[in-house]
């Protein structure tokens, strides 16, 4: 295989807009979760960084879906939100213990989205890394962090990410920093500039960008034009999993952009 596996997704699956949108008029509300992942290869779960759920949540989602979905987990801000990261990691325990390896082969990457006011403390952020478990009861569990402050924008933190093989989530955002080095086995990438006034959200013209820059992630390459913390030290070349998410403000259209953009990277 030249090239890794492209999941294109949104976040979440309960949202009133979508229904009689994304969601036909027949589908019911509980039936939502199971329409949605046989529409779509992966969603980003987001209300887990609001707050915990039980384990029979998280094996019902399970059950919902079929063979071969996934899903992205959003780490608790219960977390991240903190002054010093080096003290999390009675946090991240009991992030694990809620019953999230009930999800079992549906588990994809946990997104820890850092606040837009963390800046970079290399100290800090790494004993933050160490903290973070590549196993959990047995289950290997992958990470990647979605660093929202500019001082991240800093080669000793790209290091840091591969140093632990941590990902690093790219944000194509009007206010977040752009940060694009590839730092684990897979790329993670948050399209967040779309728009509810076009009807796949990021318009011909923009998927088609999209979809060739998901396909050199994939092909283990660096697309051209999005900017890197640590251009001096690239990642090896290898095939890698790309995880993309269309998550604008609004996000009646994501759904529409995220099917238009897997029909141009299959």
């Amino acid at each position: 295989m030249t090239h890794g596996t492209i999941r294109v997704g949104v976040g979440g699956w309960t949202f009133e807009p979508w229904r009689g949108v994304f969601y036909p008029p027949t589908v019911k509300q509980k039936d939502e979760l199971a329409y949605a992942s046989r529409q779509l290869p992966v969603i980003e779960i987001n209300g887990t960084y609001y707050g915990s759920q039980k384990p029979q949540t998280w094996a019902k989602w399970r059950s919902e879906t079929p063979d071969g979905f996934v899903f992205t987990v959003k780490g608790s801000r219960f977390t991240t939100n903190r002054r010093v990261l080096a003290e999390a990691g009675e946090s991240i325990s009991r992030f694990f213990d809620q019953g999230i390896l009930e999800l079992g082969d549906r588990l994809g990457p946990v997104l820890w989205q850092m606040p837009h006011t963390k800046t970079f403390d290399p100290a800090d952020v790494e004993a933050f890394l160490q903290l973070l478990p590549d196993k959990w009861q047995g289950h290997p569990i992958r990470h990647c962090i979605e660093a929202r402050h500019d001082s991240f924008v800093d080669p000793a933190y790209i290091a840091l990410l591969r140093k632990y093989k941590i990902g690093n989530v790219y944000a194509d955002h009007g206010t977040y920093p752009e940060i694009s080095d590839v730092t684990a086995d897979f790329a993670y990438a948050r399209l967040q500039t779309g728009s509810d006034d076009v009807a796949t959200a990021y318009g011909d013209a923009g998927l088609d960008l999209w979809a060739g820059r998901l396909k050199t992630w994939a092909e283990g390459s660096h697309p051209e034009g999005l900017p890197r913390a640590g251009a001096a030290h690239a990642a090896a070349k290898a095939p890698r999993e790309v995880f993309a998410f269309i998550i604008h403000e609004g996000k009646i259209r994501a759904p529409a952009g995220a099917q238009a953009l897997i029909e141009r990277v299959k």
